[in-house]
């Protein structure tokens, strides 16, 4: 990278920061096949509050936490443990117990009915099973008001058992097929997921500030969540974490992270699978996974059900963007540079990363802001991964 890149996202954060609406506090990482490249963080821990945001910072990184969980089923597959394409009730029963709903009755009652086949864990990590978000779903949303379906952000058995929204495998639905998959990944081991991931995945890559439970030294620089509201204000929600002896590690949601942490899980995706502790995954595993697993299915844009939870959110609306295992997939060229066939997700407190396998690059950004999509926070994160390939581009032009 160019010598410019530094101050050029340095002065970025801080104008993200400054700006009205703007962030409380954000960092930023972009690494390289070799190690980290630009390290940086501006504003501060909590809006108004005395200790700086530093790179080291602990977050909430909800979704982001999906994609290590399903390396935590590939690795399963390469020891032939796992076969993706046979029932998950096989390893968690009480998926198979589930049925589809078909609407409410005129008593508002959900009416429901067997699915025509099974749920697989393939599904599961494309986000074909048939589950859902109440806060991406009308459907869910309804069942959680008027019949009492717990959140996911209760980290709780009954908030899984949900009814499907279609037939297994036949549209894409953005919801609780990772956590699912995590029960796979305990059904075989017989191990919770967070010990599974800290065996085969954190050790080996040296991510040692990720958990699903903090340690102190995590509790201390833990980054305070924030809700924005419709006029744009940021209020600092001080006392919201997530369970934090949860009776499930939610593999959809619930892992505490830094950037700096996330960076070396994007950095071994790059390097075909290999951490600095030995080999995560197999170089076919990595190739076949990025590879795009709906077919001619796309991707939709998440539409924000719950307004204080998510905006209505879309990565490059207009452009087609696919799902491989456990990412997102643009399949053209983005604006920001990114190419196609690149890797990239998101968490619903506003975090962002990309895998660009092709460039050997990528990124993560953190804030610690609801709603999702938040403009201020994507506006900052978009023309982070853009300066990152104008310095790219700047670099293979020299």
């Amino acid at each position: 990278m160019p010598h410019n890149l530094k101050p050029k996202i340095d002065t970025l954060l801080e104008t993200r920061v400054k700006s009205s609406p703007g962030v409380p506090g954000v960092v930023a990482v972009v690494t390289d096949r070799n190690g980290n490249i630009y390290e940086g963080a501006a504003g501060s821990r909590a809006l108004g509050g005395t200790q700086p945001m530093t790179t080291d910072s602990v977050f909430a990184i909800f979704s982001t936490t999906k994609a290590i969980t399903g390396t935590a089923c590939l690795q399963l597959v390469e020891d032939g443990k796992l076969d993706l394409d046979a029932p998950a009730k096989i390893h968690a029963p009480e998926i198979g117990k589930l049925q589809v709903i078909e609407g409410f009755d005129e008593r508002g009652l959900p009416k429901l009915r067997p699915p025509k086949r099974d749920i697989t864990t393939r599904m599961l990590l494309l986000h074909t099973a048939g589950f859902g978000y109440d806060f991406f779903n009308a459907t869910y949303n309804r069942l959680a008001n008027e019949h009492g379906q717990p959140s996911v952000i209760t980290s709780s058995h009954a908030s899984l058992r949900t009814p499907l929204l279609f037939d297994p495998g036949e549209a894409w639905e953005y919801g609780t097929n990772i956590d699912w998959a995590g029960q796979v990944v305990e059904g075989i081991t017989g191990k919770r997921l967070g010990e599974v991931m800290k065996e085969r995945i954190f050790k080996p890559l040296g991510m040692e500030d990720t958990a699903f439970t903090m340690t102190p030294s995590m509790s201390a620089r833990m980054a305070t969540m924030h809700q924005r509201d419709g006029s744009g204000t940021l209020t600092p929600l001080a006392n919201f974490t997530l369970p934090q002896d949860p009776e499930v590690h939610m593999g959809g949601h619930g892992l505490y992270s830094t950037a700096l942490d996330y960076a070396k899980f994007i950095r071994m995706w790059l390097n075909d699978g290999e951490g600095p502790g030995g080999r995560v995954l197999k170089a076919e595993t990595v190739r076949a996974a990025e590879k795009n697993g709906l077919g001619e299915m796309k991707i939709k844009m998440l539409p924000g059900v719950i307004p204080s939870l998510s905006n209505d959110a879309e990565f490059f609306p207009g452009m087609p963007k696919s799902w491989g295992l456990t990412f997102m997939i643009n399949d053209e060229p983005a604006p920001t540079g990114r190419p196609a066939g690149a890797l990239a997700w998101a968490g619903l407190a506003n975090l962002y990363y990309w895998i660009d396998r092709k460039n050997g690059i990528g990124g993560y950004w953190a804030t610690q802001i609801l709603p999702f999509a938040d403009p201020a926070s994507v506006g900052g994160y978009l023309d982070f991964e853009t300066a990152v390939y104008q310095s790219l581009r700047a670099r293979q032009a020299a």
